[in-house]
């Protein structure tokens, strides 16, 4: 079924790519297909309502070297952006950033089978870019537009039926699982932007992402604070507010991912 799926995937983003890289794309999904399937196998006998994390002596390694990286680096340049640059160019850059990620999400939405959604993204994109002035303002919104879907090629492995696999903590990347992890190095190559944009454009959006994501380290300092260096065991607090929010994100408004994943014996909040 994965690999039937897959064809059907390669063949949409072939459609919305141009040629020259229709090589390199059936490669990387062709890849992804098979890593996903290895990576992501069974869990027999894993207590239900505890994390799937049987490289957690690894993974605590790995969350001490970011933690390292964001208190030398990270923690100080954020502070200092959000201290330097005024709030409302902070919320600016935001959205620029946000509506360069839109054409991902319409590609995503296509390949889950998601018609309405890239459709509605696909829209939100046009407005915000051209009335919006790039994405800087948000028209759409103001417009009563659907909010955006926010989808990647995670949640498309999810939608296509492939497990969540164990959770991994990438370094400098943070919390995952190997199916996220995997949907990280496909989203590389899912913007189509950085096909149709020439160089140096095409890497707008990447700074533009740095940046964003600099200003929110420095706006919620005392949030990511109070995990990282303030709570007895920051891996295992990182690790559970992570797989709910991603839980969240996968169900919808509708799911329960913002309940203690520990309080129900009878349902696993970790197999997504």
């Amino acid at each position: 079924m994965y690999f039937a799926t897959s064809k059907i995937a390669i063949e949409t983003v072939s459609d919305l790519f141009c040629q020259k890289n229709l090589t390199k794309l059936r490669l990387v999904l062709a890849l992804i297909g098979v890593t996903a399937l290895v990576a992501c196998g069974p869990r027999a006998g894993h207590p239900v309502g505890e994390p799937f994390d049987p490289f957690e002596q690894e993974n605590r390694k790995v969350h001490e070297f970011n933690k390292s990286v964001d208190r030398a680096l990270v923690r100080p340049a954020g502070k200092g952006y959000s201290s330097a640059v005024p709030d409302d160019v902070e919320i600016l850059v935001g959205r620029f950033s946000f509506n360069l990620s839109i054409p991902q999400s319409v590609v995503n939405n296509a390949l889950r089978g998601n018609m309405k959604g890239a459709t509605e993204d696909l829209y939100r994109f046009v407005v915000n870019t051209t009335i919006g002035m790039g994405g800087l303002f948000d028209p759409a919104s103001e417009l009563n537009m659907p909010e955006p879907t926010n989808a990647d090629f995670g949640m498309t492995l999810h939608a296509w039926g492939v497990p969540q696999g164990a959770y991994v903590e990438l370094p400098l990347l943070g919390p995952s699982t190997e199916r996220d992890a995997v949907g990280k190095f496909v989203d590389l190559f899912t913007n189509p932007l950085s096909y149709v944009l020439p160089s140096p454009e095409k890497y707008i959006g990447t700074a533009a992402s740095v940046s964003s994501r600099l200003s929110d380290r420095g706006r919620f300092a005392d949030t990511f604070d109070s995990i990282l260096y303030e709570s007895a065991d920051s891996y295992a607090q990182a690790r559970s507010l992570w797989l709910q929010k991603r839980k969240f994100e996968l169900e919808g408004s509708g799911g329960d991912a913002y309940l203690d994943p520990y309080d129900s014996p009878y349902e696993d909040p970790y197999d997504e």
